[in-house]
């Protein structure tokens, strides 16, 4: 059997395959309320339907002003809950299992008002300069990771992603690019990772379901992160719990990325071989040959797939034709799936 189709099972959940919606932001949440709409309700369960294993939805904002834009999804107060139950359900009675990526944008928000990062140094002069997070900030900040794995776990999903990729808040402080501090948040990697460290911890009073950790892995810049550096991060974040890392790349700096179908599949490889631990490859993966060559070749454990689902649904039925995998059709679609 197609190794892309065979079960993948962390702390008692069980994944039916090895394909994974990767988090793509919407901006389709009504203005500034960061709830669930119409477009969620319809988006997500069609990739359910459509055979995916587990979809992650969208970055989802732990406090106001850590989303990248006024119409990003939220997970800062209570209303919001019963939306994400909503598609929550609505994905699971389709037979996908349902993770969140909890976020934070730092320095890298559009939003209103004051921005948050490391330190006060804005992402291009496009961007607005942020304050310097105090003591008290990150504080505050930890605590709404956990006030948001408290409500995910009370919408119903069965996993949560913490976002430290794509140079938002968290990358922000893991990156000596970023984090030009002189307290107990910055300089060396084991100050600089405190942040992270924490944010795991109290997820972790709260939450005991799979818990993945997206990182990017490679700054791509003189004196930035790589994956062999992040190895050491990785090695820490197992020792935490942490039972998968999404192995993206880039975005903490500008800088000019050379990228090709699976450019950053190496990466999610290093950290697995060399941490060890279960990885997400990620990166214009489009054909189910690539993917099935990534899990094949013990290169990473799932295989994340971002805009080949956009523009694609039904991509789990397109790959188990070609690599002769069977899979149970949604019954009204049996009729089609033959």
């Amino acid at each position: 059997m197609a190794k892309l189709f065979e079960s993948f099972t962390i702390k008692e959940t069980v994944f039916k395959n090895r394909i994974v919606m990767a988090p793509m932001c919407m901006y389709q949440s009504d203005q500034e309320d960061g709830k669930i709409t119409d477009w969620h309700r319809v988006h997500y369960p069609s990739r359910a339907v459509g055979g995916v294993g587990l979809i992650i939805t969208e970055a989802t904002a732990v406090q106001p002003q850590g989303r990248i834009s006024s119409r990003d999804l939220g997970i800062w107060n209570d209303h919001q809950i019963d939306g994400q139950a909503e598609v929550v359900r609505l994905m699971k009675q389709n037979g996908a299992k349902t993770g969140i990526q909890l976020a934070h944008a730092g320095r890298k928000a559009t939003v209103d008002g004051i921005i948050y990062s490391a330190s006060a140094i804005a992402f291009d002069d496009s961007y607005q300069t942020p304050k310097e997070m105090s003591l008290r900030d990150i504080e505050e900040t930890i605590e709404a990771f956990k006030n948001g794995a408290i409500r995910a776990k009370k919408a119903g999903f069965d996993v949560i992603e913490i976002h430290a990729a794509h140079g938002y808040l968290i990358n922000q402080f893991l990156s000596p690019l970023t984090n030009k501090r002189s307290d107990l948040y910055g300089g060396n990697a084991e100050n600089r990772y405190r942040l992270l460290k924490q944010v795991i911890d109290v997820v972790n009073e709260v939450w005991n379901g799979p818990l993945f950790v997206r990182i990017s892995a490679h700054d791509y810049s003189d004196g930035g992160m790589t994956p062999e550096q992040y190895v050491e991060m990785s090695q820490w974040m197992k020792q935490q719990g942490v039972d998968l890392i999404d192995v993206s790349s880039g975005a903490v700096v500008p800088a000019r990325i050379s990228v090709f179908p699976g450019y950053q599949v190496p990466f999610a490889e290093t950290i697995k071989k060399l941490t060890p631990i279960a990885t997400g490859a990620v990166g214009l993966i489009t054909s189910p040959l690539q993917a099935e060559e990534i899990l094949q070749n013990e290169r990473a454990d799932m295989v994340f797939l971002a805009r080949e689902l956009l523009r694609d649904p039904y991509w789990a039925y397109t790959a188990a034709k070609e690599l002769k995998a069977e899979i149970t059709a949604p019954v009204p679609y049996e009729r089609g799936w033959v």
